[in-house]
């Protein structure tokens, strides 16, 4: 399975502007390709060669291969995605981590250079990244840039012979059964209904009185809260299987990956959900 460990990196204030401008230029470039792409009504078989951009020759081939994807979106929907916030993405090949130093290629004088930015690890990421790299994306958040590498886990099968139903839903978020009639009950789906009935009334009301600032300046709390809930959900089901069941940790992660996923089917789902899943 693949997973995302993130971490802060620490730039100087040259590698700070340096990574900047290529954040902005790399989506610069990913939109205007789209563009040619839309304009052209077909794949123009770009190349690091023929596009302009203000970037290392490997850059300028991931976000082609990006631009790609956003074309193809295009083709489906019909509607062109304008890419805004700041990011960029380099492979497994074009960036390496040794020593708490992130290194990875930028234009600097024309030229394609490594710089070497200061990670913030601790233990468990460390272990991670012994596995399979995949791609890295740099982004900004609250004025800060964060790396996030793309991990390549094997998934190990559980020989396990306990087992547990989970099903999910709004009024109760979720409740498990476990194989010897144990139940439990997880979340409080009143309360999710009270959040998002205030946070609804309340976008309502400055939508009334044109306060579009103060709209944006709330940043979707909603879901961030509920994305919470999600997780501490999560936790208090992976706490309950140690404790009830006495899972293995190999069975542990399986759960941990069903988890997340029934997490995003949660966020989907605007009706009662049925489904029910064994681990």
């Amino acid at each position: 399975m693949q997973i995302t460990v993130q971490a802060k990196i620490l730039p100087t204030k040259e590698q700070f502007q340096l990574i900047n401008s290529t954040t902005k230029e790399y989506i610069r470039l990913i939109n205007q390709i789209v563009s040619d792409y839309i304009t052209a009504e077909k794949d123009l078989k770009y190349t690091s060669k023929n596009v302009n951009a203000e970037l290392p020759s490997a850059v300028k081939n991931q976000a082609i291969q990006d631009a790609k994807s956003v074309f193809h979106k295009y083709q489906k929907t019909k509607k062109q995605s304008i890419l805004k916030k700041p990011v960029a993405i380099w492979n497994n090949q074009n960036y390496c981590i040794k020593d708490q130093l992130l290194s990875f290629p930028v234009l600097i004088d024309d030229k394609s250079k490594r710089i070497e930015v200061p990670i913030i690890l601790t233990d468990y990421p460390k272990r991670l990244l012994t596995n399979k790299l995949g791609s890295l994306r740099i982004s900004q958040k609250s004025g800060k840039y964060i790396a996030q590498i793309a991990i390549q886990v094997p998934e190990s099968e559980s020989t396990g012979n306990q087992a547990m139903g989970i099903d999910l839903g709004l009024k109760i978020p979720a409740v498990a059964v476990t194989q010897d009639g144990k139940t439990k009950f997880f979340g409080n789906g009143r309360q999710n209904k009270f959040i998002k009935r205030k946070h609804r009334s309340a976008r309502r009301k400055l939508g009334k009185l044109k306060k579009l600032k103060a709209i944006k300046k709330r940043h979707d709390k909603e879901q961030r809260w509920m994305k919470d809930q999600d997780h501490k959900i999560s936790r208090q089901i992976v706490d309950f299987l140690r404790k009830k069941i006495m899972f293995q940790p190999f069975a542990l992660n399986n759960f941990l990956v069903y988890a997340r996923r029934q997490e995003q089917a949660v966020k989907t789902r605007k009706t009662s959900i049925t489904g029910h899943s064994i681990v």
